[in-house]
C-alpha cells in the first residue's frame, strides 16, 4: 500500500535524478555568477571569495538529499532567495546573517553550567 502511495506522487520539477541534478548546477552557476555584483549592489564587507566559499558551503550543507522532491524544493526556494538578492529585496543584514558565527551550545550539566557562569 506505502509502496504503492509513493508511486503516485507527481515530481514538482524534476521527473529524472539527471534532470534534478541539472537544475541544481545551473542554480549553482547562477549564484556563484551573482556574488560579485551582489557585494558591490549592498556594499559588503566580504571578498568574492568568501562569498562564493559561502554559496559552495550552502549548497553542501544539501548534498546528501536523494529524494526529488526535497530536491526540486530547495531549487524553487534556492531561485526565490536569488530573485531576492537580484531584486534588492533584502537588506545588508539580512545577507550578512548568512556570514555570522555560530554560536557555541551551551552546556547541559550542572558542573559545566556553573563553570561557565551560567547558574539557571
Amino acid at each position: 500500500m506505502a509502496a504503492r502511495a509513493v508511486a503516485e506522487v507527481k515530481p514538482l520539477l524534476s521527473s529524472t535524478s539527471i534532470e534534478a541534478r541539472r537544475r541544481v548546477f545551473n542554480l549553482y552557476r547562477e549564484w556563484y555568477r551573482e556574488v560579485p555584483r551582489a557585494i558591490q549592489t549592498y556594499k559588503l564587507d566580504i571578498t568574492v571569495d568568501e562569498g562564493r566559499n559561502k554559496v559552495r558551503e550552502m549548497f553542501l550543507r544539501n548534498a546528501g538529499i536523494h529524494d526529488l522532491r526535497k530536491i526540486d524544493m530547495l531549487i524553487i526556494k534556492g531561485r526565490m532567495e536569488l530573485q531576492e538578492i537580484n531584486s534588492i529585496w533584502k537588506a545588508k543584514t539580512h545577507i550578512m546573517r548568512y556570514f555570522e558565527e555560530t554560536k557555541p551550545e551551551r552546556p547541559k550539566e550542572f558542573l559545566s553550567k556553573f563553570l561557565d557562569g551560567h547558574y539557571n
